[in-house]
């Protein structure tokens, strides 16, 4: 194997590998003709949290009714427990979830029920250099909640973003309300859970009968 037929063979596998200086942002997404591709294989990813706002607890009209899981690509989640800021590329998940049975072995509660939707969230000066910081927020479902769309157009910005400007805590991502991100912020590789003794928590032992 003569040398330049070497060095072209290594160029190609360093830039198939994301190694060549320039790394792509869009590891974890495709953008075509400005609609997002479903992704596939989130569940692969790291997980940070299951928001839920019941129906039963915002007198029947809660803006966001399901419980809400949560994924954010491992790229992003090595660069979030490293510098402790979301990379341009960041891609996060939200699969929607019903709230099924109140009613377990261990009491009353909101469980899990069946999927509903799946929504993304992605930061990209690429794709978005005039957003909020530069993030734009999609939808696969459909009014019925019974399919999902191969394809989706970013929502318009004022839908999205100025809740999030206003009210999250890192970046226009609500990580107030996302365990492992809001504990894993900068942490390096305590991050990834089981290496600290404290849990820093604001818990107090409720008494009995109160």
């Amino acid at each position: 194997m003569n040398t330049t037929y070497r060095a072209l063979k290594l160029g190609g596998l360093l830039l198939g590998l994301g190694l060549s200086g320039g790394v792509l942002a869009d590891e974890y997404y495709s953008i075509k003709n400005g609609e997002l591709e479903r992704p596939t294989g989130y569940r692969e990813w790291v997980y940070v949290g299951t928001p839920v706002t019941p129906n039963d607890m915002n007198n029947g009209k809660a803006a966001f009714p399901e419980h809400h899981n949560v994924y954010i690509d491992p790229k992003s989640w090595k660069h979030w427990k490293k510098n402790g800021e979301f990379r341009d590329g960041t891609i996060l998940i939200k699969e929607l979830v019903s709230v099924g049975s109140k009613n377990a072995v261990s009491g009353q509660g909101y469980f899990q029920g069946e999927f509903l939707g799946l929504e993304a969230t992605i930061k990209s000066k690429k794709h978005f250099p005039n957003e909020p910081g530069n993030w734009a927020y999609y939808s696969f479902s459909d009014v019925t909640h019974k399919n999902l769309s191969k394809t989706a157009k970013p929502f318009p910005a004022a839908a999205c973003n100025a809740c999030h400007e206003s009210a999250a805590a890192d970046d226009f991502v609500f990580t107030q309300y996302y365990p492992v991100l809001r504990a894993g912020k900068g942490k390096g590789k305590a991050a990834s859970g089981g290496y600290e003794d404290k849990l820093n928590n604001s818990y107090v032992e409720p008494r009995g009968g109160k």
